[in-house]
Formats: structure tokens, sequence, C-alpha cells
């Protein structure tokens, strides 16, 4: 069972203290006693209350007094004070409001509302400490945590926040290929149907020679002989946006490819090629600057074992960075400039003993000495507020180091641009494949 709680009793009068202690003990409160400020102050040092009924005007020290000093104190400061007085003035209640107390009892006293306002007051004190409590005891909990929060939170943004661009892309895809499937499924019976309504016009023509003059002056409006050479090509156009909608949904859906509990074999070559299409928004010329040139050359590369959409995150963010880098390394230089010595991306594959190896590399502005070493660092930016998380190179390394036994490396000279070096195991198998075929290309 939990101690009664004590309430400290300020008051010069005796029979003040008399009748307010007696209320309180047969109301099952511990009570203590002060006759002025100087005694309170020294009492609650050495034994702290739940609560103090302090009254206003007392020798000495006075109760304002008295309660600015408490409330200037850390140790007391919480301790809530309700002013025993025979002032009624609003001056009065708002200077002690402003100290810092929290109620008013006024003389002469009426035992319910003392009571009343001694249990609010007490049992808000209990809730203050309570949450006191909660927030001390999750404060330890963050800091016991706090060594472990860097992978947590690169786990965290890796398996929600780049898992969801993959979902999302996956959804697009998915919602894409419906429309697609419609449209494409029709232009073939809408050529058909175009060719017919062709041929019955030749039709009409031949066996109505002499059409009408507003029938001939329609056909002038519309010039009909134009219309049946353009609309055909019209068709194909379509045709062909179809197709190129069929190829990005197709790469959408490479990129956005699920994990498994295990890694699968992969073709990491369509991983690049459906990055690279994703970023194309963002590599096409603009105002500012010409297309950033993306340069591929892919070595002979057996299908690797890895969680393919992880992977794929990795090129994701590295094509980004490299974009990022050019766009940096363009601030100050002319559309003419950039052209003379254009944007570009190499990324190159190859197989280097049982390793497959991918390189990424840009023309950019490179990477100082000084900020090298810290790029995988959790939560490091060279990025301004709002543009960089800290977290992606981070994570891409996590992904290639942990995930896929492999390694993770930056080359940069500053002012020649940046090179990440991924390289990742291939199973054995898959390289006495590769290097079979290639022996038998050779004979």
């Amino acid at each position: 069972m939990s101690s009664p709680e004590l309430i400290l009793v300020v008051d010069d009068t005796p029979a003040n203290l008399e009748v307010v202690c007696e209320t309180l003990s047969d109301a099952g409160y511990e009570v203590a006693t002060a006759i002025d400020g100087d005694r309170a102050l020294k009492r609650v040092q050495a034994y702290p209350p739940d609560l103090i009924l302090l009254d206003v005007q007392m020798p000495g020290i006075d109760g304002f007094e008295t309660c600015k000093r408490l409330k200037a104190d850390p140790k007391t400061a919480s301790i809530p004070i309700i002013f025993m007085t025979a002032l009624s003035d609003a001056d009065s209640k708002v200077k002690g409001f402003v100290l810092g107390a929290v109620d008013y009892i006024t003389k002469p006293f009426q035992e319910q509302e003392v009571l009343a306002r001694v249990k609010t007051h007490l049992q808000l004190r209990q809730l203050t400490k309570n949450l006191e409590q909660r927030v001390a005891e999750q404060t330890a909990a963050l800091e016991t945590a706090f060594s472990q929060l860097q992978q947590s939170q690169i786990h965290l943004v890796q398996t929600e926040k780049m898992s969801a661009l993959g979902n999302l892309v996956a959804g697009v895809a998915h919602e894409i290929n419906n429309p697609l499937g419609f449209i494409a499924g029709n232009l073939k019976p809408a050529q058909d149907y175009i060719k017919d309504l062709f041929k019955l016009i030749e039709l009409y023509q031949k066996e109505l020679p002499y059409p009408s003059a507003s029938l001939q002056e329609f056909v002038e409006e519309i010039d009909l002989e134009y219309l049946q050479e353009d609309l055909p090509k019209l068709i194909d156009s379509m045709q062909e946006g179809v197709d190129r909608i069929h190829t990005i949904s197709t790469s959408l859906r490479t990129f956005s490819r699920s994990d498994s509990d295990r890694p699968i074999p992969y073709n990491i070559h369509d991983g690049i090629d459906s990055t690279i299409l994703i970023l194309k928004h963002r590599l096409k010329a603009n105002e500012c600057r010409p297309e950033i040139q993306v340069i591929t050359d892919y070595g002979d590369l057996p299908q690797v074992e890895c969680f393919a959409g992880q992977l794929n995150q990795v090129f994701m963010n590295l094509l980004a960075n490299a974009i990022d880098a050019l766009e940096e390394s363009n601030q100050g230089r002319s559309f003419t400039q950039i052209k003379a010595n254009p944007n570009q991306i190499t990324v190159k594959t190859q197989l280097s003993e049982s390793q497959a190896v991918i390189r990424i590399q840009d023309n950019g502005i490179g990477i100082t000495d000084a900020v090298k070493p810290k790029i995988f660092e959790h939560l490091f930016t060279t990025k301004g507020v709002g543009q960089g998380t800290g977290l992606g190179l981070a994570i891409a390394r996590q992904i290639v180091v942990q995930k896929h036994s492999g390694t993770l490396e930056v080359n940069s000279t500053l002012g020649q641009g940046t090179e990440f070096v991924i390289s990742i195991p291939v199973k054995e198998l898959a390289v006495k494949d590769i290097q079979a075929t290639i022996c038998v290309d050779a004979a």
C-alpha cells in the first residue's frame, strides 16, 4: 500500500494551521507545517512535499516571494502551490498565477472546498509524475537503443521506403498493362475497319462519279485524299507507341521484381537497363543543358544469384547520384560549354575472378579526399537541406556487402569524375558455364 501524500501547510496564524491540518489529516493526508517562508523553504529542501498550501500575507518573506523562490529552484519547481489568502482582488490572483501557483483558496476556509482543490491538484501531480516516469523510461530505452539506431534506420528505409518504390513501380506497370492490352487488341481490327471503309468509299466513287455539290464540297473540306493517305500512318504511329509503352512496362516490372527469401538467378544487365529507363526523364535535354549521355559496355556475365529488387535499388541510387553530380558540375557553365564537354555516365560490366563487376562512372566534379572516406557513413551527405538524407550510399553498401557478400568501392579524383565499383561473387557453376560458352565461340 502506498504512503499517504505529504502536504506542507505554511501559515503564520496558529488557528489557521490547526483548522487546515485537522481537515487534511481527517481526510487521510500526511501534514507538515511551517509558520513562515524561511522555514518553509528549509522544510521543502529536507522533505519535499507533494503539495504546498501557502499563505500570502506572512511576516518576513511573504507568500509571493516564497513561491518565486520555490519555482526558481529546479528541485522544487514542480511542486504544486495553492495560495491561501483573504485577498480577493484580481491583481493578487493574477500575480500568484504568474509566479507559478496552480490555485487559490480564499479565507475563511470551506472544508469541502479545501479538500476538493487539494484532491484535484494531487491527482494532477500524480499524473504528471507518472508521465515524467514514462518519459524517463522511454528516454532510457532510446538511449539503450541508440547504438543500434544507424543499422535499424538503414534497414527500415531499405525495407519500407525503397521497397515501396518497387511496389509503386510494379503497380504502375500493372495499371499500364490493362489499358495497353485494350489498345493493342483493338488496333488491328481498327486497321481492318479503316481499309474496309476506304474500299467502300472507292466503290462509291466509281458508281457515283458525279457527286452532288454539297457532297463534293464536304470531300474537299475534309481533304479526303490526304485523309486516306495519312490515317493509316496515324494507326502505325499508334502501334509504335503501344510497342514503346510495352517496352517501358516490361522494364518497370523488371526493376520492381519482388525479392524472395533467398537469392534467385538474375540478368544484371536487365536490371541496369530498366533502371536507366526509369531515370530517362532526368537524362533528357532541357533548357540548361544537352542530354546526359549514358554509355553501356556490357561484358559476358552469367545470371547472378542475388536479391534482384534490392540490387536494382543499388543501381538506382548510384545512377541517380551520378546525375546529381553532373548537375552540380554544370553550375556556372553555359549550354554551349556543356555541349563541348558533354555530361556522360558510363556503365561497364565484366567477369573478373569469379566476380561480377559493375562500374558506374560519371565525368562530373569528383569527390575531395576529405569527403571520400565519409560517403558511405550513415546520415552523411554533401547535398543541401531537403535534398539528401545521407542514407542512400549507406543502404547501397549494406545491400552489396551484407546481402551479397560483395564490395562497393569508390574511385574519384577532384575535377575528373567519380566511379563506383560493385563486385558480387558469382557461383562457380555459373562461371564454368560462361567460360565453356566463350571457349565454344572461340573455336
